[in-house]
């Protein structure tokens, strides 16, 4: 196998694994747990959201768990095949990227699905094992001031390119880093905005 040919084979297994990646972000843990267990329609109940925390609003704990750990688990099997196949840290970043896209629009329930976080947080913590750390105090110093699970978590996000450029010096991985980041904010815009609102 000459140069080009090897080229063409490495490009195709890229895109490849990118379709692959979106489409196991679109399998979706809370609506297939909720319907096999529960022989509910999680997009029926509470806010109709098809991630973990609406499903534990509605079924428990064990729920929450399960489908938790699930969407999570998709984040960590794109990272890993990713390596698997010696991807670079940016293709993998694009893999994820992928993969949460497919969980916030799946193909497989027209498009309406979750708010990714549990994808991001499998994924992120697979690619950089450091980020549990970062993670955890970030969402602990900004709760102390907030009171708010969703600001705090989301704000603590906001840590993870600037800790991937120290340590990796790495602007590229940093810039889909903060996109993916993006993306999360954009799902959960509404949230946001309603946490945000002054108290009247």
């Amino acid at each position: 196998m000459d140069c080009i040919e090897f080229t063409k084979v490495v490009f195709h297994m890229i895109w490849l694994y990118f379709i692959l990646s979106y489409l196991i972000g679109s399998i979706m843990f809370g609506f297939l747990i909720t319907k096999i267990f529960y022989r509910k329609d999680i997009r029926v109940q509470g806010s109709g959201n098809v991630g973990a925390r609406n499903a534990g609003r509605q079924h428990g704990k064990t729920a929450f768990v399960l489908i938790f750990l699930g969407d999570a688990l998709k984040g960590v099997l794109v990272i890993l095949a990713a390596r698997y196949l010696q991807f670079s840290d940016t293709v993998q970043l694009i893999g994820l990227a992928l993969a949460i896209l497919g969980h916030i629009k799946p193909i497989t329930l027209k498009f309406k699905g979750g708010k990714g976080i549990s994808t991001f947080i499998g994924g992120i913590i697979t690619f950089e094992p450091i980020l549990v750390i970062v993670i955890i105090l970030g969402f602990s110093i900004l709760y102390t001031f907030k009171k708010s699970f969703t600001i705090a978590g989301m704000g603590a996000f906001l840590f993870i390119p600037v800790v991937l450029f120290l340590k990796n010096n790495d602007w590229l991985s940093c810039t889909i880093a903060l996109g993916i980041i993006a993306m999360l904010y954009a799902a959960h815009a509404e949230n946001l905005k309603e946490r945000l609102k002054p108290n009247e």
